[in-house]
């Protein structure tokens, strides 16, 4: 079963890399269009101020999908020289640890969202974009980092208890620079 519900969340979050990737196109070719447009004396105005939120709102949701295709960066000079039970061990620590600061995290993006709602706070920019229509997104991008923590946290774990530590280890371990290597050739 954790293995049908880890498959679920690398699809789930391979859909999401799609659109987010879609998304920062799209600003891309907006970017370049505007300035395109600066060669003839004309501009949109305002696109390095949609980047920024894209870049934002992009930065949470693409980081479940980084931790699924265990793309995270992670010192394991001493989990390579460990067994596969202290591997194991080293990886429920890691992910417990990510899925523990993600949840504080996540929980203190709402208090920031909730002051703009409340106060109806808007940038200090020529678009005056209201600050809500980026940070509702953003807050909902850490949410979904969480949670896919907390899942490949949990799946991991009764992997383990079930002494399946090859598949403990492909859900929450780490990608070697060998494993890497042939993967990329």
């Amino acid at each position: 079963m954790a293995g049908a519900v880890l498959s679920k969340l690398r699809a789930a979050n391979r859909a999401v890399a799609l659109l987010v990737g879609l998304g920062l196109l799209a600003t891309a070719m907006l970017t370049l269009l505007d300035i395109g447009l600066r060669q003839v004396g004309a501009s949109f105005g305002g696109t390095d101020e949609i980047s920024g939120y894209a870049m934002a709102i992009a930065s949470g949701w693409a980081m479940g999908f980084a931790l699924c295709e265990l793309a995270h960066v992670r010192i394991d000079v001493l989990r390579t020289r460990l067994a596969a039970r202290g591997r194991a061990l080293l990886d429920i620590l890691s992910m417990a640890s990510l899925s523990g600061v993600l949840a504080a995290i996540a929980w203190r993006c709402w208090p920031v969202v909730e002051r703009s709602l409340t106060n109806g706070s808007r940038a200090n920019t020529p678009l005056e974009t209201p600050l809500a229509w980026v940070q509702v997104p953003w807050m909902l991008g850490w949410l979904w980092f969480a949670l896919t923590a907390w899942i490949v946290t949990v799946c991991a774990l009764v992997l383990i208890l079930r002494g399946d530590l090859e598949a403990a280890e492909r859900a929450a371990g780490t990608v070697s620079e060998v494993d890497a290597a042939e993967v990329h050739s």
